[in-house]
C-alpha cells in the first residue's frame, strides 16, 4: 500500500531520470513543505548549487508567496550568471505554488528549457 509521501518520491525519481543540470543549462528545483518553499539552481555535472531562494521570512507558504520567491530566486539565478534552466518540480504537479514559482520566474527574465541537449 503506497501513501502520497512514498508516490511522491517515486514520481520524482521518475522525472530525475529525464531531467538533469549542467552548467549552461541547471536545473531549478522546487521544494515545497508545509510551511515554506525552496528553489535551488544545481549544477549536476559539477555537483554544485549555483543560486538559491528561500521562504523562510515569509511564513504560510501560499501563492503570493510563491510569486515573491520566484521573483527573488530569478534575480539570484540572473546575478549568478543564468539565463535559462530546466525545471525540476520535485514529483509535485505543474499547478498551485509550483506554477506560480516558475511562472514568476519567467516573467523576471529566466528561459525554461524542457529538453535533454541529446535529444
Amino acid at each position: 500500500m503506497f501513501n502520497r509521501k512514498v508516490q511522491r518520491r517515486k514520481r520524482h525519481l521518475r522525472l530525475r531520470q529525464r531531467v538533469s543540470g549542467t552548467a549552461a543549462r541547471p536545473r531549478m528545483s522546487i521544494c515545497i513543505t508545509n510551511k515554506n518553499m525552496y528553489v535551488q539552481f544545481i549544477d549536476d555535472e559539477a555537483g554544485r548549487t549555483v543560486a538559491q531562494a528561500n521562504s523562510l521570512k515569509d511564513p504560510n507558504a501560499n501563492i503570493a508567496t510563491a510569486k515573491a520567491l520566484g521573483a527573488r530566486a530569478a534575480e539570484a539565478a540572473k546575478a549568478a550568471g543564468v539565463s535559462i534552466v530546466v525545471v525540476d518540480r520535485g514529483g509535485h504537479k505543474y499547478t498551485g505554488r509550483v506554477a506560480a514559482i516558475v511562472d514568476a520566474a519567467v516573467e523576471a527574465g529566466l528561459s525554461v528549457s524542457a529538453k535533454k541537449e541529446g535529444n
